[in-house]
């Protein structure tokens, strides 16, 4: 079993889109992929919602289109991050690879004491980052890739999306900044995964409890 864990560096930054290319990609390479998205809010917006879309296991759902410890809080069910762990070991099931999604960026809150971070640490799977490629991405990014290396993640890729057919001076330098402090990719919009190594980013699952 092999897999990867795919966080951002914000709310809204293409996470689930590049989620969704990766395993599309793994598939379509002739694995079979198993998807998790253990904690989804917003269903209280417009669909389709994350979980729709990635065809993912779910631990829990949320109406608010708010942070998940605050959705969980609301509604009077904390959650529990064995129960988190546990979507993604369904989705693993009987797969060949698993994608984990999380939600908004490693450091948000999901339980007292226990953030996004966590969950990727307890699922001992490296990560992969969504950015954008716009202004403000530079610091976000470097932000999330310390506070991941700090925790010990294995950080195999920051993806820029979308990534325009155009990109501008700005955007091109700060794909050629971020290189500097990691492998970096770009994801057009609709263009899928098949120009990226995502095959590399899978690493052995080391599952924790």
């Amino acid at each position: 079993m092999r897999g990867v864990f795919v966080t951002a560096t914000d709310t809204g930054v293409g996470k689930t889109y590049l989620a969704r290319a990766i395993a599309t990609q793994l598939r379509a390479e002739g694995l079979r992929v198993g998807v998790a998205k253990p904690v989804v809010t917003g269903l209280d917006d417009p669909g389709p919602h994350d979980h729709e879309l990635l065809g993912a296991v779910t631990a829990a759902t949320f109406g608010p289109p708010v942070s998940p410890h605050l959705a969980a809080q609301l509604a009077g069910t904390p959650l529990e991050p064995g129960a988190l762990v546990a979507a993604a070991h369904r989705a693993a099931a009987g797969q060949d690879a698993v994608v984990v999604e999380g939600v908004g960026g490693l450091l948000v809150p999901l339980a007292p004491g226990y953030a996004v971070r966590e969950l990727a640490l307890a699922l001992g799977l490296p990560i992969v980052i969504a950015a954008r490629p716009a202004l403000g991405t530079i610091n976000h990014t470097r932000l999330t890739l310390e506070v991941a290396r700090a925790a010990g993640l294995d950080v195999r890729a920051v993806v820029l999306t979308p990534w325009p057919d155009q990109p501008s001076v700005m955007e091109a330098s700060n794909r050629d900044t971020l290189a500097e402090h990691a492998p970096v990719f770009v994801l057009r919009r609709d263009a899928g995964a098949a120009l990226l190594p995502v095959a590399d980013w899978l690493g052995d699952v080391r599952w924790t409890d």
